[in-house]
């Protein structure tokens, strides 16, 4: 019986610093970002994606991946501390991509509450004059 009292004690214990600790939570001033209309002879635009430790434990970005290889984002690797910010780059390159209309999504990957999050950059490539 005192074992059992004994493991009841532990594990409400356990439980309680495990609720007790912090979570980071991340907030973007934007997820869509429309980068215009651009020439396909200058094919290759950018966007930045700002965002903020809203949580109160260090934010860590673990994996940023793209819909594709023409599109590379760059990103914070380094823990952002509650109450900073951070940047993600997403740079698309539409060389030799059809002309058009465009929409990549980004994977987002971290320790925040919400563990996966998808960013859009999107914009339209013209034709190069013939």
């Amino acid at each position: 019986m005192k074992k059992l009292l004994l493991f009841v004690t532990i594990m409400t214990f356990a439980i309680g610093v495990s609720f007790a600790q912090g979570k980071a939570d991340i907030k973007f001033d934007t997820t869509t970002n429309d980068v215009g209309t651009f020439s396909e002879t200058n094919p290759i635009v950018s966007a930045t994606y700002t965002f903020t430790n809203i949580g109160d434990a260090p934010l860590v970005i673990h994996q940023a991946v793209a819909s594709c290889g023409c599109t590379v984002p760059e990103y914070t690797k380094e823990p952002i501390l509650p109450g900073q910010s951070g940047a993600i780059k997403v740079t698309y390159n539409g060389t030799g991509k059809y002309p058009g209309h465009f929409k990549k999504s980004i994977t987002i990957r971290s320790n925040a509450k919400t563990e996966m999050m998808r960013l859009y950059i999107e914009g339209n490539m013209t034709p190069k004059d013939k």
